[in-house]
């Protein structure tokens, strides 16, 4: 799950948003290229693909077991004072022990995909070396479950917890290697089943904000320019996991990554406003996802460091923007743009109100046009041969009812205006070809630990029952008839 981070946060609640929140969309509408949308047309594609996402520290549990070695996480999570009420993802969900249980909600939503992380130090406790069976047996078990549910396994091989073993972690350019490495260990043994694998999670999250900002793992507040030679690393360690997923893995594995870009909504659907935004995302990622796809860093970006620019050696730049074949981006919010002619960069991030309305997380505002906005952008700028939404969903404050039952309205609203907007994509032909709900339990929210809830499954963290919630039913009657009712 993705956490505060460089996302422009903003309201981002246009004329469309406006239309979309108060009642649905008009009986037709004239999008900006000219074409009408079919009259009350709400359905998906056909083979439209729904998921549910989770991560393994956020999850899993069972932290000392069978030959798993520490990661980052454990170290920050038991540094006090760093995670609210001392929380740690120790136990979190036991889904260790409990993945059947976890595999047979998924089942019971009728979703065909669940998208889930490796936790590297199960493979390699010290990061690197000899891999530990008993882990590999884990995620064999649980990849055979899946199949045999008719479910398809959708692997991330890393989501933020980095073996604490590693020296110098994302400091040390070494470690982009021994992430290669480790990629090209789980791409071997279960590609025999798994056809989809993502290289890393949300880059700025465990670069900027665990080695600049400090709120996330490890935990540091570096300069600017070890940061940026940080954040280097990171892209590395995806272009080196990319080709050896490529070099290890059986034919017909799709490979791509898993980033949660800046996305900005145009304040107003005109060509100035629509191209402001777009130039917008493309300058706000440079470091990461522009730098991926077009295989160089902007030389804006490049200009603006300065003396802090990294430090690139002959041929990173290659492995980094190596071709992928489907690009997943995580959705949550965004800020609204305008074009002003007379800014250096053509336009202007307009500021976020105070009172704009937002989810329990404080960095969560509600900007249901940013997952149309993110995907149009993405594929107009760079034409990925396929997108999916990796994670989307928000933060509420459940509360279980006299009657046992979790009544979570305001997921479901938020859902259900996010949902118009992917709908809308879909509808203009956006190569957009699955969606995956951030998450499919209550778990470990990093930072926030069990303090925030974004699961569409409550979660008795004391006795580990997991109970669907009305979102969960809202789900369910989505994927099954694959359009917004």
């Amino acid at each position: 799950m993705t956490g505060v981070s460089r996302r422009e946060l903003g309201l981002g609640l246009g004329a469309a948003a406006l239309g979309s929140t108060l009642g649905g969309m008009a009986p037709a509408q004239t999008q900006v290229d000219g074409t009408r949308a079919a009259a009350g047309d709400l359905t998906f594609p056909p083979g439209f693909l729904w998921g549910c996402a989770t991560a393994s520290y956020q999850i899993e549990g069972a932290a000392k077991e069978d030959g798993r070695g520490p990661t980052v996480w454990d170290v920050f999570s038991h540094t006090p004072g760093r995670v609210a009420n001392g929380a740690t993802g120790d136990v979190a969900c036991d889904s260790y022990h409990r993945y059947p249980e976890d595999i047979a909600l998924l089942k019971a939503l009728g979703v065909k995909a669940y998208r889930f992380s490796i936790a590297w130090s199960r493979i390699f406790p010290e990061g690197r070396g000899k891999p530990n069976q008993k882990g590999v047996d884990y995620y064999n078990r649980l990849v055979d479950g899946l199949l045999e549910a008719g479910i398809a396994p959708h692997v991330t091989m890393f989501h933020w917890d980095l073996p604490a073993a590693l020296p110098g972690g994302w400091q040390n350019r070494d470690t982009a290697y021994a992430f290669g490495d480790y990629a090209a260990a789980m791409a071997g043994r279960l590609s025999d089943r798994v056809k989809d694998f993502m290289t890393v999670n949300e880059l700025v999250c465990f670069t900027d904000l665990g080695y600049l900002v400090g709120g996330k793992a490890p935990g540091l507040k570096l300069s600017q320019k070890e940061a940026n030679q940080v954040r280097h690393h990171g892209v590395l360690a995806h272009g080196l996991g990319v080709q050896a997923i490529r070099a290890n893995a059986k034919a017909g594995t799709q490979v791509g990554l898993a980033e949660n870009p800046s996305i900005y909504v145009p304040a107003i659907e005109t060509p100035e406003h629509i191209e402001a935004a777009k130039k917008a995302v493309r300058d706000s990622n440079a470091m990461f996802l522009t730098a991926i796809m077009e295989g160089r860093y902007l030389e804006s970006y490049l200009t603006a460091q300065g003396a802090d620019a990294p430090k690139v050696q002959e041929g990173d730049m290659k492995l980094i923007g190596a071709p992928l074949d489907f690009l997943s981006i995580n959705v949550y919010t965004g800020k609204m743009v305008r074009a002003d002619p007379s800014s250096p960069q053509g336009y202007a991030i307009l500021p976020t109100p105070r009172e704009a309305p937002r989810m329990p997380s404080k960095w969560l505002y509600l900007t249901p046009e940013v997952i149309y906005w993110g995907l149009r952008s993405i594929s107009e700028l760079w034409r990925p041969k396929a997108l999916y939404i990796s994670e989307n969903g928000c933060s509420a404050d459940d509360k279980v009812s006299a009657d046992g039952k979790v009544y979570d309205t305001d997921r479901v609203m938020y859902l259900r205006n996010y949902m118009t907007h992917l709908q809308r994509a879909a509808r203009e032909e956006l190569p957009i070809k699955g969606y995956f709900v951030w998450s499919l339990m209550d778990n470990f929210e990093w930072e926030d630990g069990y303090t925030k809830l974004f699961g569409i499954h409550h979660v008795d963290f004391k006795t580990q029952k997991r109970t669907p919630k009305l979102s969960a039913d809202w789900y369910r009657e989505l994927v099954r008839t694959n359009r917004l009712v």
